[in-house]
């Protein structure tokens, strides 16, 4: 009777190994989220031929409150806290007020609309990569990275090739996302064995 209520609590001890896989994938779901925004913005500005400055603001807003709610949990007092959302603020709000004055009247005739859009997608980009740099996030590196890839795909959309490379990027990510996953795992493997 013992051995079965061992196997029982030794059963329940471990967690299922999708437990694993589904808590690395809410880890990155902010990212991915981004992301498919950001590419969703691409693709319908390309195929309405509309700036879409509402939009682009709205997601350098939602890449602000990523980088807070993703290095908040790293973080152990209050004044780091503080830190972290006052340098995220003012970065973030620099990042706005350039967008801003690319879409005030005299600089935006300067530009056809479908520039314009691009413009605020190459901000964007920037802003997450060098947000990523300041907060040392190889993911905000990487979703920078992975914006920028799609301003020429937007302006090329009709080459495939790009489309692909674009593509690419988003899978290389990935990878470089899992093969970090495994490195720690296997760091970790060794710490966990009595010997």
């Amino acid at each position: 009777m013992s051995e079965i209520n061992e196997q029982q609590n030794a059963g329940a001890g471990t967690p299922p190994p999708h437990s694993a896989t589904s808590n690395f994938l809410w880890q990155q779901l902010p990212y991915i989220v981004v992301l498919v925004l950001a590419i969703a913005g691409v693709a319908y500005t390309n195929v309405s031929h509309q700036p879409l400055a509402g939009y682009w603001e709205f997601l350098a807003l939602a890449i602000a409150v990523v980088c807070i709610v993703t290095k908040w949990p790293e973080l152990g007092d209050r004044q780091a806290q503080f830190q972290l959302i006052w340098t995220q603020a003012v970065h973030w709000i620099a990042v706005l007020v350039t967008m801003n004055i690319i879409l005030v009247s005299g600089v935006q005739r300067l530009l056809p609309t479908p520039a314009t859009s691009l413009v605020l997608l190459t901000l964007l980009a920037l802003g997450s990569f060098l947000a990523g740099l300041s907060l040392l996030s190889l993911r905000l590196c990487f979703l920078g990275v992975a914006m920028i890839a799609a301003v020429p795909a937007m302006s090329w959309l009709k080459q495939s090739i790009l489309f692909f490379l674009l593509a690419a990027v988003l899978v290389i990510g990935l990878g470089m996302t899992f093969w970090l996953r495994a490195d720690r795992g296997r760091v970790a493997a060794p710490g966990n064995e009595k010997g």
